[in-house]
């Protein structure tokens, strides 16, 4: 009889994956993929500064320069798209470690580039690696995540992201006049985060629920058991429904959701990336380059939003925080956009809510695509959301140093505030509510029709 209740203690004391208290796997598992957001970041922000030493003594063209600033960018569609759908057929766990692989191999070979077209190609690898990490880091953390802490440990990759891009912007600073080949140590620096990244990644588990997935639970709880203890299961009982790759994505029940996820996250991220790959660039040409006060300012704002974002997530509902701050963002970028030169007060005041707004919703790039998508196709999901994004990106960095010199910087300030409505309206329409939500109920949240 007493062994009868002590079963039936132990069945009651159950807990369910998503509802498991925050433990020290699960900062292992949060610092494994922030270092890797933190690399992102450095390798994104220091590339404009490499450009300034570059482009005279490589005679660089607007074009070089765009292609230059955009290639990781454009690597990062490709990996994402390619390696987030690779990793939902062969385990995320191979892909999280063959991203830094590539991104460790192609920072170092950037040292030794001698042309334009090599640096592309060295960038479009560490941009394939980054892309395949974006897909997988976020989808292994949401997956091991408790859904009480999910929401704060996704939204900090924003904050890791921007410290990267900082110190990026700190070193360039301080690099921009040091020799005539600081472009190549900049450059290939990123080297030295992605291999501790790369080493300190070696034999991490398997994803239990993409095991869950393939129809493989019992391999799945001794994960779960081993980091979590035996009284903590996966909450995911249904039988895997067998649906993986793209053609999922579309189905009558999450296209609305995969068309969502795609257009909110590269209307958020065009006007980030090609605003601040070029800072220094924007700066001078709306007249706010005096030394390196404004950009300090705007650096330090950056770091602040990026906090103020993670509370923010917790504190709001995820669709309710995203289309506030698409309202914002869209009025200040518009003053800049119709702002005399002459309104530096103004100016500065726009940018600097404009920066601190926009680094704190950049937190929920990395929250809803991953709460979004069941598991099957939650990487392939993350993967596409974060490719249309990247190829986006990559546009519209391109793109901006000749609206710049063809149409003029308020110009070119407007076509960035039109991406923005696009980005208001759709989220107004289509963005789900996945703040409460069990990952295995990310194919039945509400969305807005």
């Amino acid at each position: 009889m007493g062994s009868h209740n002590a079963v039936l203690d132990t069945q009651e004391q159950k807990i369910k994956l998503d509802d498991a208290p925050l433990n020290k796997f699960h900062v292992k598992i949060a610092g494994l993929t922030f270092g890797a957001h933190f690399t992102d970041g450095y390798i994104l922000g220091i590339v404009g500064f490499a450009l300034a030493i570059l482009t005279p003594q490589m005679d660089l063209t607007p074009f070089w320069i765009g292609l230059i600033g955009s290639s990781a960018l454009l690597g990062l569609f490709l990996g994402s798209l390619v390696l987030g759908w690779v990793s939902d057929y062969v385990g995320r766990q191979k892909i999280f470690v063959l991203s830094f692989i590539l991104i460790t191999a192609a920072s170092i070979l950037q040292f030794f580039a001698d042309s334009p077209t090599e640096l592309v190609l060295y960038r479009i690898l560490i941009g394939i690696g980054l892309g395949g990490d974006y897909s997988v880091g976020h989808t292994m953390l949401a997956e091991f995540s408790p859904r009480k802490h999910r929401g704060v440990l996704l939204g900090s990759f924003s904050v890791i992201w921007t410290f990267g891009y900082v110190a990026a912007n700190l070193i360039g600073i301080m690099a921009l006049d040091s020799s005539p080949d600081a472009w190549r140590w900049m450059l290939a620096s990123s080297a030295i985060p992605a291999v501790i990244i790369l080493l300190l990644r070696m034999g991490t588990p398997e994803s239990p629920r993409w095991l869950m997935s393939k129809g493989r639970a019992d391999e799945a709880q001794a994960i779960i058991t081993k980091h979590f203890g035996p009284n903590v299961v996966l909450d995911d009982e249904k039988k895997p429904s067998g649906k993986t790759g793209f053609a999922t994505l579309f189905s009558k029940e999450l296209r609305k959701r995969t068309a969502f996820n795609c257009i909110f996250f590269v209307c958020l991220v065009i006007p980030y990336f090609a605003i601040y790959t070029f800072l220094p660039n924007i700066l001078e040409a709306i007249g706010l380059n005096e030394g390196f006060g404004t950009d300090f300012l705007l650096n330090g704002l950056l770091i602040i939003g990026a906090v103020l974002g993670i509370l923010f997530t917790i504190k709001f509902s995820r669709r309710g925080f995203l289309i506030s701050s698409f309202i914002v963002l869209i009025v200040t970028l518009a003053l800049l956009s119709f702002l005399p030169s002459s309104a530096t007060v103004l100016m500065i005041i726009s940018f600097a809510i404009f920066t601190l707004i926009m680094s704190a919703v950049s937190n929920l790039v990395g929250v809803f695509p991953a709460e979004s998508f069941p598991t099957e196709v939650r990487s392939s999901g993350v993967g596409l959301a974060t490719a249309v994004s990247r190829l986006g990106s990559a546009i519209g960095t391109f793109l901006l140093p000749i609206g710049i010199a063809n149409i003029g910087i308020q110009n070119t300030m407007l076509c960035l505030t039109g991406v923005l409505v696009v980005g208001a309206i759709v989220s107004i329409a289509w963005a789900p509510e996945t703040k409460s939500l069990s990952l295995g109920e990310s194919s039945n949240a509400s969305v807005k029709n």
